[in-house]
């Protein structure tokens, strides 16, 4: 089966994945992943929720930032319900908050704003860091295939599963090196096959990359690494803000750091910039972190 997962079913899959079904009014049902095992992808839950926000706003306003908080770990093994309530439409701006439900139990609430277009005044002051290109750099698939032997038996097929969004490490990845290293990371990323052209599902497909690498950055100072069973960490709150247009199938740069850690948290933060150091968007999350104490 895994030699017919060409780059294109594997991108076609996730857009699929991302879309929601409306199930009557500012009602809407999200899928789960096909063979998805344990708990849902954060980012899959985020980004869902913001394709049924978008929904029931005028196509004319883009979502230009959101904010989640994660309330209790979904299952792969259900779909999920997604409720939207419109809080807000005014001359410039609407608001609409969502409930991210399993089996009637809340597990998700978003807000997101969106703005129709206009011009205003405009600076950026965050330069793109220095980095060897994605073309310099190890496809992940390959690093992934290296550590899975070093992997927990029952992470291993987290780490050999074929992906619809590459990404390629300019550090390598903190479950890589147990020696503590500065909260800094870079990392490319992309979709492995070309996207349409809605500017949606490029919003929903960073919003879903954005998830990825960012909770490490704060394990990196401590060497810890959850694919060895070191730390236990789940995401608390995630946010986005959406400052330019671009596309998810061509490569961003993802740099995150971590400036905190402390009472079983840590703090992170994520900018996004195109290939010609356009910043395109902005992230911040708190993540549960948390030191497995070995058994006597």
């Amino acid at each position: 089966m895994d030699g017919e997962l060409t780059p294109e079913r594997l991108v076609s899959g996730l857009v699929k994945l991302l879309e929601v079904k409306p199930q009557g009014e500012d009602h809407f049902l999200g899928r789960r992943k096909r063979g998805g095992v344990g708990r849902v992808f954060g980012g899959q839950v985020i980004a869902q929720a913001l394709c049924a926000a978008e929904l029931t706003v005028d196509p004319a306003r883009p979502a230009h930032s959101l904010h989640a908080y994660f309330l209790r770990g979904g299952s792969e093994d259900h779909e999920t319900d997604y409720a939207v309530t419109r809080d807000f439409d005014g001359g410039s701006f609407s608001n609409r908050r969502v409930v991210a439900s399993q089996q009637g139990r809340p597990i998700l609430n978003l807000t997101a704003s969106f703005q129709k277009h206009e011009e205003g005044l405009h600076h950026v002051d965050a330069a793109m860091p220095q980095v060897p290109s994605p073309e310099e750099l190890e496809p992940e698939a390959e690093v992934r295939r290296r550590f899975a032997e070093q992997a927990r038996p029952e992470a291993r097929h987290h780490f050999l599963a074929p992906r619809p969004v590459e990404m390629r490490a300019v550090e390598g990845r903190h479950w890589m090196n147990p020696v503590p290293a500065p909260p800094v990371s870079h990392s490319w990323f992309r979709t492995v096959a070309p996207l349409p052209d809605d500017p949606r599902i490029h919003r929903a497909i960073l919003a879903f990359a954005s998830d990825m690498t960012l909770l490490g950055t704060c394990a990196l100072p401590h060497g810890l690494s959850w694919a060895r069973g070191e730390v236990v960490s789940a995401s608390l709150d995630h946010a986005v803000w959406f400052h330019e247009p671009f596309r998810a199938d061509e490569w961003l740069l993802y740099a995150t750091d971590a400036p905190w850690s402390g009472a079983g948290r840590g703090f992170n933060r994520g900018r996004v910039f195109t290939r010609d150091g356009r910043l395109v968007a902005s992230v911040a999350q708190e993540g549960m972190i948390r030191k497995v104490t070995p058994r006597a």
